[in-house]
């Protein structure tokens, strides 16, 4: 007994000492935390956006109209979508919900984080104005502080009033008035109940359930919403029912005006909080990757144009973008024939099936029902996969991904984030015939991995966030090897062709080395999609036009937007430090330049080494990585050779028929050979000089006859040929060997 009152005691004294200690730190933390009531309102400093250099170029409240909207005029069916679904003992608790908080420790516990909330209406307006994001103790204790005094010191109307004109909807929209005006187009006053409950979907997460990101989950949530009022009695089943009869907003209602860059970081910020843990509110500090100058110039590129359109400028050494602008409701599209260096040749040069000089049959084919055709009808032949890449070819970028495999293919996708469905896993694939499609900041972030030899770094708009002072988020450049540095030059070097005589060639007289793919979507001879992006060592810059409303477009890939490329690319080398950066791509040791026979190139499509001797007409130069560096050598000129001619006899007349494709490089000597029994091995010349079609004699005896036949290339002597042997009185006797006939020895026609 003694034993368990001294326990008892002990316990009791930890106790007291856990609670004074626990006042003490409360005491500590919330002692310079003070209620301001300037902080529970929208004002120009809510948001601030920094350039590269961390110069402050743009106010993000000035996005949307940030009136304060009274409670008064907020209709009843609003106020209670925003209760019914975030706080609904909203006007009953003093701040906070004691069962709720209870609940969430509990789960908390189990899993041994922050992860589960239990904030009121009140609590989430202290977050959101006084406090950083950050889940900590210390930051929960000045949210119970801070919320008392709200409590005490205003009304729930109030309360009610400022959370609902300072929370954040989404899109750089803060508060229920510029949300209001940005998806419907109308003041808070007109909001109608489906509207009212879209807004209050999106407070949870304003990313997923944005009606213009992701259509569906926003839908469904804001069905959540209306069985929620519905089963607070706030609302009436007919009216449930014809609320969720009414459709979704499509597009903004409300212009940005010039914020296209602004409004693309908010989109980031938004997938960041998610990420990353936090809630978007307090006065934030947002720090980019924005050159205000390529962006003003950006913008100046869209004035002349009569359809939707997107520009994007990536800076390859940061991996930020540097300026962007986008109409609105342009996301996902088809990636066209961009995607045939991502998902063909690129894959198929790192598995050594490939490489540019390798020659590919342009012909009609069918691959079980599926005919590609390229863009003008046309059948090229062999040609070699430079060609072929940089001139934009369809049947042969199927036929190399029918090799690689598309199952290969699409993991190499998915290491550039370019992910695709089950469905899209077809020969399709090739020429960019997938369901959901890129956005243009995913495929210059694919293709920037050429430039950076071999690496992807996803792109972003964001460098840093702070909220209340405190860092939430700094980016870390997270690096994937996809490509070894050969197949990047590889690839780089045969897009450079394609800028000096392919389908890119608009942009060759820029004055810097550029490598650039084109590339059109097109239905039923009607251009849906006209993409450009070109890359330096510097900067990848993207361009795509078309309409979101897939109305077809005049322009091709090589057309207006290779034209606004040369503008942009133009316009950065007159930026510092872009300009600076602008350096020639560089050759690694894994690739070399070999000298290729282009005589069996063309005839039998043999890739083989040029003859040591060869004229500079008879070779050209490709590049090639080590692994497939031909072995064999061609020997044209140090070791002359043609195909055995023919000989015919008719009456006393010898035609002698030569192989109309044999070099024109050659010379030739061709030989008589005569004897009798009585004589020797007698020769004499019948013909020196170049090849001709035939060559004729005549012969006026019996005797047996042999014609040798020995191709030069300059001095050098090839092999001797020897034709069978004739005669006027029927008699044969066997080939002479590959030398002359030997003087010694007698009758050597019965051999």
């Amino acid at each position: 007994m003694k034993i368990l009152k001294k326990l008892l005691k002990i316990f009791l004294l930890l106790l007291l000492l856990t609670i004074f200690f626990f006042i003490g730190y409360y005491f500590s933390v919330t002692k310079d935390v003070a209620l301001s009531p300037e902080k529970l309102t929208i004002n120009e400093n809510t948001a601030q956006i920094y350039d590269a250099n961390d110069k402050e170029f743009a106010n993000a409240s000035t996005l949307v109209a940030q009136e304060i909207t009274r409670i008064a005029d907020i209709p009843e069916h609003t106020k209670w979508a925003f209760i019914d679904t975030e706080d609904r003992s909203f006007f009953s608790h003093n701040g906070f919900n004691v069962k709720r908080i209870v609940k969430a420790l509990l789960n908390n516990l189990k899993s041994a984080s922050f992860k589960e909330g239990a904030s009121t209406i009140s609590q989430q307006l202290i977050k959101n104005t006084h406090l950083s994001q950050q889940k900590t103790i210390k930051r929960k204790l000045q949210e119970f502080k801070l919320t008392y005094q709200l409590e005490k010191n205003y009304s729930k109307e109030d309360i009610l009033e400022k959370y609902l004109n300072t929370i954040y909807f989404g899109h750089s929209c803060f508060g229920i008035t510029s949300a209001s005006k940005f998806y419907f187009g109308k003041p808070p006053s007109e909001l109608t109940l489906s509207e009212s409950a879209i807004l209050a979907g999106m407070v949870k997460s304003p990313n997923n359930y944005s009606p213009f990101k992701k259509p569906e989950k926003c839908e469904n949530r804001r069905n959540v919403v209306l069985n929620g009022m519905r089963e607070m009695r706030h609302i009436s089943d007919e009216q449930v029912n014809q609320a969720k009869l009414a459709p979704l907003p499509d597009s903004p209602t409300l212009e940005k005006g010039n914020k296209h860059y602004i409004s693309a970081v908010f989109d980031e910020i938004e997938s960041l909080s998610e990420q990353y843990n936090f809630s978007v509110g307090g006065k934030i500090s947002i720090h980019t990757y924005l050159n205000e100058d390529l962006q003003d110039f950006l913008e100046s590129q869209a004035k002349n144009i009569d359809c939707d359109c997107v520009f994007s400028v990536l800076d390859n050494l940061t991996h930020g973008i540097s300026a962007y602008y986008k109409t609105a409701k342009i996301n996902a599209r088809s990636p066209a024939s961009l995607i045939k260096p991502l998902a063909v040749y690129a894959p198929a040069i790192e598995e050594n099936l490939l490489c540019p000089a390798t020659p590919l049959l342009d012909e009609k084919i069918n691959f079980s029902g599926y005919e590609p055709k390229n863009f003008d009808g046309n059948y090229y032949g062999y040609i070699s996969a430079r060609q072929a890449l940089s001139k934009s070819l369809n049947i042969p970028a199927v036929k190399l991904l029918n090799s690689l495999g598309v199952k290969k293919s699409a993991q190499y996708l998915e290491k550039l984030s370019l992910s695709i469905t089950e469905e899209d896993k077809t020969l399709a694939l090739a020429l960019g015939g997938i369901q959901n499609g890129f956005t243009l900041n995913q495929l210059i972030g694919a293709y920037s991995s050429f430039a950076c030899n071999g690496i992807y770094t996803p792109p972003s708009f964001i460098r840093k966030i702070y909220i209340d002072g405190e860092v939430v988020y700094s980016r870390k450049i997270i690096e994937s090897q996809v490509f070894s540095d050969s197949t990047a030059f590889l690839i780089t070097d045969m897009l450079r062709t394609a800028v000096k005589d392919g389908t890119a060639k608009k942009l060759r007289a820029l004055p810097f080395d550029i490598a650039a793919k084109t590339g059109t979507n097109g239905v039923e001879g009607k251009n849906l999609d006209a993409y450009t992006i070109s890359y330096t060592t510097a900067n990848t810059v993207g361009v795509w036009l078309g309409n979101a409303s897939n109305a077809p477009i005049e322009y091709t890939g090589g057309g207006k937007p290779c034209d606004i490329v040369y503008k942009i690319n133009e316009r950065i080398n007159e930026i510092s430090p872009f300009k600076e950066n602008i350096t020639p791509f560089l050759q690694p040791d894994s690739v070399k330049i070999i000298k290729i026979d282009s005589i069996e190139y063309e005839n039998s499509k043999k890739i083989l080494l040029a003859d040591p001797i060869s004229p500079s007409e008879f070779m050209f130069q490709e590049l090639f990585q080590e692994s497939l560096i031909p072995t064999q050598q061609a020997a044209h000129f140090s070791n002359p050779k043609i195909n055995s001619p023919k000989i015919q006899l008719t009456d006393k007349k010898i035609n002698i028929t030569f192989d109309i494709n044999a070099p024109k490089f050659y010379k030739i000597i061709v030989k008589k050979y005569y004897a009798s029994r009585n004589t020797y091995v007698t020769h004499s010349t019948l013909y020196e000089g170049s090849i001709p079609e035939h060559l004729t004699d005549i012969l006026d005896d019996d005797r047996v006859y042999v014609y040798s036949v020995t191709p030069y290339y300059k001095d050098i002597a090839g092999n001797t040929i020897f034709l069978p042997s004739v005669s006027l009185s029927g008699n044969k006797s066997p080939i002479l060997p590959d030398s002359p006939p030997n003087i010694i020895k007698k009758d050597w026609w019965n051999y």
